[in-house]
């Protein structure tokens, strides 16, 4: 269906005012409000500034839900009435973070309360993302959201029996009715040191009041195929601040956003706290429809710049020497091995400082106190004599940027904050250093979250946005896949042969769970040195010796590939990889321009699994033929049923195709032998 936006124009008259912004408007026209853009446009009673969702509209297909009950989209427990409501729009222009939005700023008050909710639009993104912050005081109550067991409530003999307790407080809320919505609900783990299973989704047709873990919550209504979805930014269930147990409530076609992350003691009465963030978006179509609509909101939050964010890093933790070898000479040498393999990015990890972190094999330290030492972030002058200008100028001369590890100052909440994005400011200024793994992050509380966002945002505003922050998932309570996306990529996890707990599998797996609903490009994927510990896995049909290095490669492809390794150690006939990652660079970030998402079977050792880039009629696809005994499969992907499509390989073993898609568009592929793999490029014919 074509839709004609209304041409609007900025006046405050009779109680009116729109205010456009490059395809995306606000208006509130007497008691209401309306946001939108050429995809999604939702509307609100205005009640105060309190908004109660009225309807919401995908232009895409047409389709308007109007709520069936008009209720505040936010509430806590207490007072109800809203006060002092009051609304602003302002631009906010393209950086080099952020395309183009509009913010909408909705401020009033509930009692001793006061609320900000600033609703985020951008262009041809049929989303609105709400930003919630609070001030003042509130009654111990907030943070209830904590779910109710079905087995502690009566047995239902009356219409009366039926009535559910209202939740005391919830971020976002659509009532569209109905008795046939199919919702998935996705949950996420990270603290990847101790979870190697990271995904878990469940599918349910809501029915009475039901409480539901995750992040995300899919809705599709089985009478016409189309459905909206909402994203809760916050950790993951298991990590959130505040928690009650639950994300989302359904019943039966009333669907709401819980969990404000914030309880009355985090509250200031002169200072904004933040709550988690919350995504309503609309989809048509089929479930790359709505994985397309989610991702093109995930894409907005931080541009992806072939020269800042694109990366083959190297980080030389992974063969377990910790800081024992740490020195301008290791650093050299590691840097010209680095360049042979095509490495951008050499990332020196903990142990250039002049501080000792718990982590050290040196001399164990702490990351408590930190600023007591002023001299714990510069580089230390026994291990570095010159600082680390002759490392980082021979980086420049053999195109290898050398990055750094840091912990920010976990006391009292990062209170030292200041200091630490200083110490940050100052290794670039001087170095010219912009990429920096950021470790160690303890978030027990709202003022600790807050103090990070300070952290980072003072450092971005600081180098004109041109840092970039690998953020470790790997342990602690920490943002996990969709909080802080602003600010770089995500450290996905340790793995090592020392331990026998690196499996190439297992790797792929975790990134193709992921890469349904996380943006893969977003994700660091480590490969390994194959050759170190052998012995360990003596007898293991799945160790890592058994596969071709150019394939440990090829499984990180879809992600940021992260070469968990000391260059000095390999082999020589490693050392042959340079010319894949070389011809991968040129096509990397075409790759991760496109939607990518998993293809094939789960990766289990023995499948056919792989991923694909869906960039309109063209992109990508990657396939692996794991250790399964048949030469040739049939994978399901995301192209089109009946289609005509072409194959040109790219990386690997593929050859040039013309195929016609079959059945939720399945293509033959043919690989020659175990453990080996194809990337292509494909165009629709037609």
């Amino acid at each position: 269906m074509k839709h004609t936006l209304p041409i609007l124009f900025t006046m405050l008259l009779c109680g009116t005012s729109a205010f456009p912004q490059e395809g995306c408007y606000s208006r509130l026209q007497n008691d209401t409000l309306t946001i939108g853009n050429s995809r999604i446009e939702r509307r609100f009673v205005w009640n105060g500034g309190n908004l109660m969702t009225q309807s919401l509209t995908d232009f895409s297909s047409g389709q308007v839900w109007t709520s069936r009950s008009l209720t505040p989209d936010f509430k806590v427990a207490g007072d109800t009435r809203s006060t002092g409501g009051r609304c602003s729009t302002k631009r906010i222009a393209e950086t080099d973070i952020h395309p183009a939005r509009l913010e909408i700023t909705v401020e009033f008050s509930l009692g001793t309360l006061d609320v900000r909710r600033i609703y985020r639009i951008c262009a041809d993104t049929p989303a609105i993302a709400c930003d919630t912050y609070l001030k003042g005081s509130a009654a111990a109550q907030l943070p209830d959201s904590r779910a109710v067991n079905a087995a502690d409530r009566k047995n239902i003999e009356s219409t009366a029996d039926m009535q559910s307790q209202p939740v005391a407080a919830t971020l976002d809320r659509f009532n569209p009715g109905g008795f046939h919505w199919h919702t998935r609900i996705v949950e996420f783990q990270d603290v990847t040191d101790w979870n190697n299973n990271l995904v878990f989704e469940t599918d349910v047709i809501p029915y009475r009041k039901n409480s539901y873990r995750g992040n995300l919550l899919f809705a599709r209504n089985a009478e016409n195929g189309r459905g909206f979805f909402f994203l809760k930014e916050a950790p993951g269930s298991g990590v959130q601040l505040a928690y009650g147990g639950g994300d989302f409530t359904a019943e039966f076609g009333d669907f709401t956003v819980t969990g404000l992350g914030v309880t009355e003691k985090d509250l200031r009465e002169g200072e904004w706290v933040k709550a988690y963030g919350c995504v309503l978006g609309v989809w048509s179509g089929g479930e790359l429809e709505q994985l397309t609509a989610l991702r093109s909101y995930q894409k907005n939050l931080r541009k992806l710049l072939p020269g800042r964010d694109e990366m083959v890093m190297m980080n030389t933790w992974g063969d377990r020497s910790q800081d024992t070898k740490v020195n301008e000479r290791f650093c050299l040498a590691e840097v010209c091995k680095a360049a042979h393999l095509g490495i951008t990015h050499f990332q020196i990890d903990d142990g250039w400082q002049v501080g000792k972190s718990p982590n050290s094999a040196v001399a164990k330290g702490s990351f408590k106190n930190i600023w007591d030492n002023p001299d714990y972030w510069k580089p230390d002058p026994e291990k570095y004599p010159r600082g680390l200008h002759p490392v980082v100028e021979l980086g420049r001369e053999l195109g290898v940027e050398i990055c750094l590890w840091f912990n920010p100052s976990v006391q009292d909440g990062y209170a030292d904050w200041e200091k630490d994005a200083q110490a940050l400011v100052g290794l670039y200024d001087e170095y010219g250093i912009r990429t920096f793994k950021i470790d160690g992050l303890a978030i027990p509380d709202k003022r600790s979250e807050s103090n990070l966002r300070r952290l980072f945002d003072r450092v971005l505003e600081r180098t004109g946005g041109r840092v970039v922050f690998n953020l470790d998932a790997t342990a602690g309570r920490r943002g996990g896949y969709h909080m802080f996306n602003e600010y770089g990529n995500i450290f996905l996890e340790n793995r090592y042969t020392d331990w026998q707990n690196y499996y190439p599998y297992w790797t792929l797996r975790n990134l193709w769970m992921l890469s349904k609903y996380v943006p893969a490009e977003k994700l660091q994927i480590e490969f390994l040195n194959k050759w170190r510990n052998t012995e360990k896995y003596a007898g293991d049909p799945f160790a890592p010796a058994n596969y071709s290095f150019e394939y440990l490669f090829a499984t990180t492809m879809a992600g940021q590939p992260l070469a968990w390794m000391e260059a000095s150690g390999l082999p020589e006939e490693a050392l042959g990889i340079g010319a894949l990652i070389e011809r991968y660079k040129e096509v990397q970030h075409d790759f991760h321009r496109g939607v990518i998402l998993p293809v094939g079977d789960e990766p289990s050792g023995r499948s056919w699994t792989g991923f694909q880039s869906v960039d309109g009629e063209r992109g990508y696809l990657i396939f692996f033929r794991e250790q399964n005994p048949d030469r040739k499969a049939r994978i399901e992907t995301w192209l089109p049923e009946n289609s005509k499509v072409r194959l040109t390989p790219v990386l690997g073993s593929g050859k040039a195709a013309v195929q016609k898609t079959g059945r939720r568009g399945t293509l033959e592929v043919e690989l020659p032998a175990p453990n080996d793999y194809a990337m292509y490029r494909y165009e629709l014919i037609r």
